[in-house]
């Protein structure tokens, strides 16, 4: 029993027991053969002592693999001092970066349009053709040798000087390579007596390979016939790729020392073949450049063959009036091409939605239109504004009803016409129909889609044998959003100056503390690149006691405090004298004082004025072209607002907390330039009526009389405490009206009135 116990243990343990026993075996092994191939590779010399280190040192994992490069010497673990060498460190390559991306890239435009005149046709078919083709191109550049000492505006012209006309065709040709070369693929050229298709010329340039050697225009012989080749009629215009001048480049003194012609034309079409041996094409890839003979004293409107309707360019034209004829010609065909193909989409359209998943609900009306605006919420509910032929039911001042006139009108007039004219498209000529009223008519603006109307429309219907009734039609029509174009605007920076003026009357005095504090912390402390200036208005009387009482002496002290503590800043102050402070005049005097250059914000004593306004008014300000008017958030008045409520130590820009003040036109931006400029062209009506100066501010002298954009917009960072203006009567209706209306609505959110009242109604009930 015994023995088969253990015989029953030993066959459990026995081979944890072997497999233990053999482990150890192996190990003992690989150790031992470890010891013999670092013991091997041990110095000569070596005591027992560093011989069984070394061997310690040279033990490795039995599955590791040992390599002779691998076992490193005693020599390698000692510390080693390095001497410090100081790092030569070599100046630095400042980095060039082009001003824009495109550059960088090297992008380039497609066209350059030079038009070669003179100085007896600059005034005259250079400005038509000015006026005709260069708001459909990038750059247009005009080409002459004597200029006028007026050049027209909105031209810009290159004169070299010299009336030779083989002279002027080599610099028109050795100044593009100096200015543009780099910047446009193609090049195009044409004289002031021929009109140009801006927009076929464009087209026919974006089909066409950039990489070619390309001398395009209308292929004439030359003169004798003993030349080969031929050259491009300078009449019709020729088209020069990029690729084709930088190979003439090198050659171009060559031509103009050796080639003798007696035509600009000639001369550069002989230059061209003899140095590059590129002859005159009119058509290339299948792309073919029309062009069109016009007869002496011919009328376009009478032209019919396709040649001329194909036309890129059309030559001899006679007077400026001929170049805009043939201009109204062309656009109507091109806007006629544009009708066709809109309603040859929309048949496709209409087709495809046929066989759509919602079938022809998935079209929107109008075709190619953007569909509605979907509200998210009652809040956002676009609303309808009803009107008549004479009257409409949604006013500016918040009355329920006014007189339609202005643009209303016309939008209105212009609606009803289209719709008519519609209708009987549609129904002629089995039915003719005319308007007898407008019953009823809506329109709201959809930011999606454009305008829309809903009119219903009292008809007179008439058939073929002169039967009428009259009927009830309602129509809805779409005014749509027309295409968004990105509008160029100068440069500007925001290191401009701003010299801020500050009108102060008697009732004034009470925010100069504050508004000093606010200015001196977002101003003085950050070292804004902004002059501070007073402007001391006194009446007659307080002018008169200014030695004994001045009204202002308080704050004079206070401008004097703080030039003492910002000793860097000056706060120069201006006094005048006047019974109406009208905006003109003492804006007049100031103007007087700065250079023409000098950057104006216009604001009041109420003001909270930063360094992120003071930017914005030096970006949306330029010089010779827009004047910044913005509007203020202003705060309502806290006994309204915080009826019943602990007020808060800062105000946010919330609807329950104030408003943008649209009636407030006391803020603006402006360059003194554009001021003198604009009060010389009301010089004229001053004198026949001095009280215009009395009758109008400043933003409506701008509106008048000045020709700059006028941009008018909300602004978060120019914010006012509430205060009630004192409003002048001595001014004009309109700036008083606009004074009290801005007073009224400061008062409160029609809500927070609405809660008064009603608390003023119970209160009087008990």
């Amino acid at each position: 029993m015994r023995f088969s116990a253990f015989i029953s243990v030993l066959r459990s343990v026995g081979p944890v027991v072997i497999g233990i026993s053999l482990g150890f075996t192996l190990s003992l092994l690989s150790v031992s053969w470890t010891e013999e191939a670092c013991y091997s590779d041990a110095k000569q010399g070596e005591d027992m002592t560093s011989g069984q280190d070394g061997l310690l040192k040279g033990a490795r994992k039995p599955n590791s693999i040992s390599t002779v490069n691998e076992v490193e010497s005693d020599e390698d673990f000692e510390p080693r001092i390095v001497p410090y060498k100081q790092v030569q460190q070599s100046a630095s390559k400042k980095v060039f970066r082009a001003k824009y991306i495109s550059t960088e890239l090297g992008m380039r435009e497609r066209l350059f349009v030079g038009v070669l005149t003179s100085k007896n046709t600059m005034n005259t078919l250079g400005v038509a053709v000015n006026r005709t083709i260069s708001h459909h191109l990038d750059t247009v550049i005009f080409f002459t040798g004597m200029r006028n000492r007026k050049v027209p505006h909105g031209m810009f012209v290159v004169s070299h000087g010299d009336e030779r006309l083989i002279w002027n065709m080599f610099q028109n040709i050795k100044y593009i390579l100096d200015h543009y070369i780099n910047e446009y693929d193609w090049f195009y050229f044409i004289q002031d007596d021929a009109y140009t298709g801006a927009d076929r010329i464009k087209v026919l340039v974006d089909h066409l390979s950039m990489d070619r050697e390309l001398y395009m225009g209308s292929p004439e012989e030359f003169i004798g016939g003993k030349m080969e080749g031929k050259y491009c009629y300078g009449g019709y215009g020729y088209l020069l790729s990029r690729t084709l001048l930088l190979r003439l480049q090198p050659f171009l003194e060559n031509c103009r020392n050796d080639i003798l012609s007696a035509r600009p034309d000639e001369w550069l079409g002989r230059c061209i073949i003899d140095y590059t041996d590129t002859n005159c094409v009119s058509e290339f890839e299948g792309l073919q450049y029309h062009h069109y003979e016009l007869g002496k004293n011919s009328d376009p409107s009478k032209e019919q063959s396709e040649q001329f309707k194909r036309a890129v360019a059309v030559h001899p034209v006679s007077d400026p009036e001929q170049m805009y004829r043939l201009h109204r010609y062309f656009t109507e065909i091109e806007l006629q091409k544009t009708y066709d193909e809109i309603a040859k989409l929309q048949e496709e359209i209409k087709n495809v939605s046929v066989v759509a998943f919602e079938g022809n609900r998935s079209a929107q009306w109008p075709v190619g239109i953007n569909p509605p605006f979907e509200p998210k919420s009652r809040f956002e509910v676009l609303k309808w504004e009803y009107f008549t032929e004479e009257e409409i039911y949604s006013c500016i001042d918040g009355s329920p009803k006014c007189e339609l006139r202005g643009i209303d009108r016309l939008d209105v007039a212009d609606v009803i016409a289209t719709a008519m004219g519609e209708l009987n498209k549609k129904y002629m000529p089995v039915l003719h129909l005319k308007k007898q009223q407008l019953i009823n008519g809506y329109r709201r603006f959809d930011p999606i889609r454009g305008m829309e109307y809903t009119l219903d429309l009292q008809l007179e219907v008439v058939n073929q044998k002169g039967h009428s009734r009259s009927i009830t039609k309602r129509v809805h029509l779409v005014r749509p959003l027309s295409r968004i174009e990105i509008i160029p605007m100068p440069y500007v920076t925001e290191a401009t100056r701003v010299h801020i003026i500050i009108p102060l009357t008697l009732q004034d005095r009470t925010y100069v503390n504050h508004f000093l504090e606010v200015f001196a912390s977002n101003a003085f402390e950050t070292s804004e690149n902004a002059i501070l200036t007073f402007l001391f208005i006194y009446d007659p009387v307080e002018a008169q006691q200014v030695t004994q009482n001045d009204i202002f002496a308080s704050v004079k002290t206070q401008i004097n405090a703080y030039e003492h503590k910002y000793p860097a800043v000056k706060i120069p102050w201006i006094s005048v004298k006047t019974e109406t402070p009208s905006q003109i005049k003492y804006m007049d005097i100031i103007s007087k004082k700065h250079p023409v250059d000098t950057l104006f914000f216009l604001a009041n004593a109420n003001t909270n004025i930063n360094s992120e306004f003071l930017n914005r008014c030096r970006m949306n300000s330029i010089n010779n072209w827009q004047v910044f008017f913005p509007i203020h958030f202003q705060d309502f008045n806290p006994d309204v607002a915080y009826h019943n409520q602990q007020r808060p130590v800062t105000f946010d820009l919330v609807k329950d907390a104030g408003h943008f003040d649209q009636r407030s036109f006391e803020e603006a931006c402006f360059y003194n330039s554009d001021y003198m400029a604009t009060r010389t062209r009301m010089v004229a009506d001053v004198q026949e009526n001095e009280e215009i100066l009395d009758t109008l501010d400043v933003y409506d002298m701008f509106v008048k009389y000045s020709s700059l954009h006028v941009f008018r917009a909300v602004e978060p960072a120019l914010h006012q405490q509430y205060r009630y203006q004192a409003c002048n009567p001595r001014l004009s209706e309109d700036i008083y009206h606009r004074c009290m209306q801005s007073n009224m609505e400061g008062l409160g959110s029609r809500s927070q009135l609405a809660m008064l009242l009603f608390e003023q109604e119970q209160g009087n009930s008990t």
